[in-house]
Parts: structure tokens; sequence; C-alpha cells
């Protein structure tokens, strides 16, 4: 059986994310699950990434996103399962997704988006103790074997600059919350 490393993940320099800027998440408390402490953080959203909060959900990107866009919506509180979800957070999630997938769409022009959960241990996430939704654009000419032949992905946009296109094309008539305001009156890091 051949075995196929994704070692992208790990080519940065430590404290930066895959386009080079500084990242460092959140420090987390016991118990508390990876995307609990970047949610609830100090951090201003232009570095944490958060790209809308509502309720019960927020939306993030994804720091080692498969293409630039990649972002993430999930509850506020770690679920391990969506069958475990109750029914307001279920509801509010999937709207958010819906929210998400036009931004990504607004934002972007891409020719599809994936949306996507890996749930549980052997679903394929690397945070199995809270569910998250993928919602990645995707363009008919994305082959990228830039990662098969040469170890490495291909990503055209700083993650902030991600952050502002989506946070800027997020619905206003989302799920009861608008974009967090940036810690940054100039638009720059």
């Amino acid at each position: 059986m051949d075995r196929v490393w994704n070692g992208w993940r790990l080519s940065t320099t430590p404290g930066n994310a895959p386009d080079g800027l500084p990242y460092e998440a959140p420090a987390r408390s016991a118990g508390q699950s990876l995307f609990e402490a970047i949610e609830q953080s100090d951090k201003p959203e232009d570095e944490t990434y958060i790209v809308w909060r509502g309720p019960n959900t927020f939306a993030v990107l994804n720091v080692y996103p498969y293409t630039s866009g990649h972002l993430m919506v999930l509850p506020k509180v770690a679920v391990p399962s969506i069958d475990l979800l109750d029914d307001a957070i279920h509801d509010e999630l999937w709207r958010a997704v819906r929210d998400a997938v036009a931004a990504v769409k607004a934002a972007f022009g891409p020719d599809g988006v994936n949306v996507g959960i890996n749930d549980g241990v052997a679903g394929g996430g690397s945070q199995p103790d809270h569910l998250h939704v993928h919602v990645v654009p995707r363009w008919r000419s994305d082959t990228n074997f830039m990662t098969t032949t040469a170890n490495a992905r291909l990503l055209p946009r700083p993650l902030i600059d991600t952050w502002r296109d989506l946070r800027a094309a997020w619905p206003e008539a989302g799920v009861g919350a608008q974009p967090p305001a940036s810690s940054d009156p100039n638009g720059t890091r």
C-alpha cells in the first residue's frame, strides 16, 4: 500500500501560517478544543481569522487551506459528531454554511464549492473533538500537481486578504450577527 504524506502542512516556519505570515493558535485550557480556544480568545479577528460570529456558531479560515478561500463553519461549543447537535445549533450551523458558500462564491467566483464534514476519529479530520464543516472553493483548472510533484501547495493569496474578502462578502442577512469589527482600522496587519 502506498502512503501519501502531506508534508506541506509542516513546511512552514514555526509561528507562521502557510502564507508566511505570523500565526499562532491561542493557548488552550484543560478540556478546551482548539476551535473553542480560537473563538474564545481575546485576540482580534484579523489574527484568529474569524470571518463571522453567530449566536451559537462561527466561521473561521482554515490556516492550512487546500486552496485560498477555504473556511470552516462550526458550533462555538465542541461537539464531536453531527448527530449530537441540538436542533437550534444544527439549524444555525447549516444556515451559516449556506452563508459561507454565498460569501465564497461572491468573493472568489469559483466554478464550484466543496462542502464537507469529517465526522469522528476515522472520518479523517485533524480535530475530531470539534465538528466543523469545510467550505472550499473549487475551479475547473484545479489540478495542483505541485502537491504531488513538489510536496508544496500553491496559495495565491495571503490569509489576511482572504479574510478581508470573505468578511466583506458575508451576506448581511446572515444568521443573526454581522462580521465582527476589525481590530485594524487601516485594513493592514
